[in-house]
């Protein structure tokens, strides 16, 4: 039997190379006058603001700029870019960038079209009514933020990471060019793809997959894998970094649909105690929370070495589960990314404090296929120690 689903995401999705010159299109098919374009400052300055001041420019829509994002946004960003898109009457939300500024031009969208602050949001479905119309464009292909209903942030006041989810936040158009990949350095290249890949792997493996997000999420894995590698060492090759975006894009829509598992629990801390940037940590927790789950899921982990290119044929699923491992970790290496939780600053000692975080961040935790116990969690994190 099939249980009942449903299957959600952005509004809109536009997908192809140069589909970034239609931006002033869909702005005015939103109703948008006057946007507030959401950035990171580094991105703006590195030509991607020329490209969007002529883009706008040509077409005659007047933007107001909020170029303010850095990477792990504390929860006040959302509240500053608010000021300036009331003070400033914007009347939509563009969102250009890696999943920081997609995530704060989501939170932006709705607290400016709502009463309240931004914590008033955090959790699950805190948000009132329908946000500003938004369109997000992706420069990376990774967190898929631009097909989910979350926004995350760091509360640095309670050394924690929160996010918002709700239907409010489903951007109206996710547009996603490919060509505004092709500059991205190799290691922000190789850590946002392999968050891709812990979303397409969480997603595939959550006990809230349906038919839809387990299609989407194996074919993510599966150009992922074909294609990270070419991105990280040879980011200039269109055809790959293409495939990499409709990849990230896929595992987004696998995560908005069957949620993430322990490896996000697990990871949350890392970022909101240490800092670790969102992508790096959910690699740093992935194969131990996989081999964790396997006995849990043979049958689709066996599937994903599959889709990871290791040969099956032969093997007992068991036998080929484990390959998913193996090829995750060979992945990893070839990326250039080293694990362990002890070159991130991190000591045996703070292992206690960061699983009773980790079990707090409770919604990935139901969705895993094996239940985390405290005890459980601190064996995780010795594992990626």
């Amino acid at each position: 039997m099939i249980k009942p689903f449903s299957f959600t995401g952005a509004k809109k999705i536009v997908f192809g190379r140069g589909s970034f010159s239609t931006l002033p299109a869909y702005i005015r098919e939103l109703g948008g006058r006057k946007p507030l374009v959401v950035m990171d400052g580094n991105l703006y300055a590195c030509g991607c603001g020329e490209d969007v001041a002529k883009v706008l420019g040509d077409a005659g829509i007047g933007f107001v700029l909020f170029d303010k994002v850095r990477p792990e946004p504390e929860l006040e960003l959302a509240e500053e870019g608010t000021k300036v898109a009331l003070a400033e009457k914007c009347d939509s939300v563009v969102g250009i960038g890696g999943g920081s500024a997609l995530d704060c031009a989501k939170a932006v969208s709705v607290l400016a079209a709502n009463k309240g602050k931004a914590a008033d949001y955090l959790g699950l479905d805190k948000v009132p009514g329908p946000g500003l119309p938004k369109v997000m464009v992706p420069t990376t292909a990774g967190t898929g933020s631009e097909v989910t209903f979350t926004a995350v942030f760091v509360r640095k006041d309670l050394q924690k990471k929160e996010g918002m989810n709700s239907p409010y936040l489903y951007p109206e158009v996710a547009l996603l060019d490919p060509m505004l990949t092709l500059s991205l350095p190799p290691e922000p290249t190789a850590t946002t793809g392999l968050d891709a890949l812990c979303h397409a792997v969480e997603s595939y493996t959550s006990v809230n997959a349906s038919p839809v997000s387990v299609m989407v999420s194996l074919q993510a894995i599966r150009l992922i894998a074909e294609n990270l590698r070419v991105c990280v060492h040879n980011g200039l090759d269109v055809e790959a970094r293409e495939a990499m975006l409709l990849g990230s894009l896929y595992a987004g829509l696998g995560l908005a649909n069957a949620g993430v598992t322990a490896v996000h629990s697990l990871s949350y801390p890392l970022g909101g105690r240490f800092g670790i940037p969102h992508g790096l940590a959910n690699t740093l927790m992935l194969l131990p929370v996989m081999e964790f789950n396997l006995p849990a899921a043979l049958g689709k982990f066996s599937l994903i070495a599959e889709a990871m290119g290791e040969s099956v044929a032969g093997l007992s699923v068991r036998d080929a589960a484990y390959l998913a491992l193996e090829a995750v970790e060979s992945l990893v290496e070839d990326c250039g990314i080293e694990l362990g939780l002890e070159a991130r600053g991190i000591t045996e000692e703070d292992i206690p404090g960061l699983a009773d975080a980790a079990l707090t961040v409770v919604r990935p935790l139901e969705n895993n296929p094996r239940r985390v116990t405290w005890e459980d969690a601190v064996e995780l994190y010795k594992r990626a120690f």
